[in-house]
């Protein structure tokens, strides 16, 4: 089936609003050797305001993401989808890949009119070296190298792991050098311990880990928070009522008789306890599990393993305790308000057949024809996204009164909070402060970018106060 390794720079943290400038990508065989790599950059998309710590991380100064001469971001996303599906079917693996690059490329591929879930349609799986890492310090600290923080914890940095094994990482935070970082650290692992390898890739399968979830009375879930990693026992509840492949799981702190004894009121208190004692793990985001049998000492941390299993034993024979534990967490949750901003609606459904043929059509055709396409979605987000690619890319297609909407929606989010964005005086704000810290800037990234941002404020309030009598300020 082979690997793609993956990874995106990108102008902030903020999915949907954030864009991908730089991707990159190597796919390799059964046994980690490369067979084929790829790597494009893009311009920055007009609406989309970079955060100054992010062009400082990647070292993009702002006069290279406006550079002319660069694919525009509909083009690279072209590009990329092309190379992926021509790799499929594969394991798409990247380092907090799931978490991040993932939603990344998801939203750049909802956004440009694309079907958003290539990584886990096409016969993929995927899967996130972070986990790997994590799973390797405890169970298999032989076979990969784990740095210390100045605090004595674990540090599960790429670029100081990558320091640590030896792997070359010449640049941290260019694509195509944490994607050669990552594979070096898998190459770590597949060489030193095949076992783990193993399961990280058995478990890139969504079926694999429903089998295994649901099946086994009980098993350790790694989790990751604040740069350290979490090993707790669980047992399977059941899935997640909103999502089907999201599965419920109970840490193994309180007895069956103790759960069962508790009023429901004391339940729900219980419950919703933070961090909560119900776990949430997703079947399709190859998460990191460990059967009971597998665990070592430092996961185990002083506790019985035949204690462990006849807990989980007893809570997933139960099924009466297990129903009611489900109920009572669902109500504590709060209920999920849709977002009032497209670039938020992602997961809101799928679009339907009917539109799936349209979205397909839209790239086969001009730009006029194009404009005809959108009228006829039913999904009004992908109306909204349409009329902007065409806006970007053959603008005289729309109608004098379709530009002015794009326009005032594109400034907006430029200079209205309320639109959900990063708005140009928020970064002018951020790179100020970070100037007035003193912070390394060697090659002048800030200095320039401030002046980028007071220009853009000026030219943007002066087209706004033009075209929507909108009072300059």
């Amino acid at each position: 089936m082979g690997f793609v390794f993956f990874d995106t720079e990108t102008t902030g943290l903020r999915h949907g609003f954030d864009q991908i400038v730089h991707f990159a990508a190597i796919r390799t065989d059964n046994d980690l050797n490369e067979v084929d790599r790829f790597e494009v950059r893009s311009r920055l998309l007009p609406h989309v305001v970079p955060h100054p710590s992010a062009l400082l991380t990647n070292g993009l100064p702002i006069e290279r993401l406006t550079d002319a001469g660069l694919p525009s971001h509909y083009q690279m996303v072209l590009l990329i989808r092309q190379k992926l599906l021509s790799w499929s079917p594969s394991i798409f693996v990247g380092y907090n890949s799931i978490r991040f690059d993932e939603e990344m490329l998801r939203h750049a591929l909802f956004q440009t009119l694309h079907p958003a879930y290539l990584t886990t349609n096409h016969g993929n799986c995927r899967a996130d070296v972070l986990g790997l890492v994590m799973a390797a310090a405890a169970l298999s600290p032989a076979s990969l190298s784990v740095p210390f923080g100045p605090e004595g914890r674990p540090t599960f940095r790429l670029e100081q792991l990558a320091s640590a094994n030896g792997v070359a990482h010449t640049h941290a935070h260019d694509a195509m050098a944490d994607v050669i970082a990552t594979l070096g650290l898998c190459r770590c692992v597949h060489e030193r311990s095949s076992e783990l390898w193993q399961r990280f890739v058995r478990f890139s399968k969504k079926a694999t880990v429903g089998d295994f979830v649901d099946s086994e009375d009980g098993f350790f879930l790694t989790e990751f928070f604040g740069n350290e990693a979490y090993h707790t026992p669980v047992v399977c509840l059941g899935p997640d009522p909103d999502q089907p492949n999201g599965r419920f799981c109970l840490r193994l702190d309180a007895s069956p008789e103790e759960l069962t004894a508790m009023p429901d009121e004391a339940l729900q208190s219980y419950l919703s306890a933070k961090p909560s004692p119900v776990r949430r793990l997703r079947i399709n985001a190859a998460p990191t599990l460990t059967a009971f049998y597998d665990a070592s000492e430092a996961m185990l941390n002083g506790a019985d393993i035949d204690d462990l299993e006849g807990r989980a034993r007893s809570i997933k024979e139960n099924t009466a305790l297990r129903y009611r534990i489900i109920s009572s967490f669902v109500a504590t949750r709060a209920p999920r308000s849709p977002s009032t901003h497209v670039e938020g609606r992602i997961y809101d459904g799928f679009p339907g057949p009917d539109d799936e043929t349209r979205m397909a059509n839209f790239h086969d055709v001009g730009w006029g024809d194009a404009a005809a396409i959108i009228r006829e979605f039913d999904d009004e987000r992908l109306r909204i996204f349409g009329r902007r690619l065409i806006y970007f890319g053959g603008r005289s297609a729309l109608s004098d009164d379709l530009k002015l909407v794009v326009e005032r929606d594109l400034t907006d989010r430029l200079m209205d909070v309320a639109t959900g964005g990063f708005t140009l005086r928020h970064a002018l704000q951020e790179t100020e402060l970070l100037l007035d810290d003193h912070v390394s800037d060697p090659d002048g990234i800030l200095a320039n970018y401030r002046s980028y941002l007071i220009n853009r404020i000026e030219r943007v309030t002066e087209f706004r106060a033009k075209n929507f009598a909108i009072e300059p300020g």
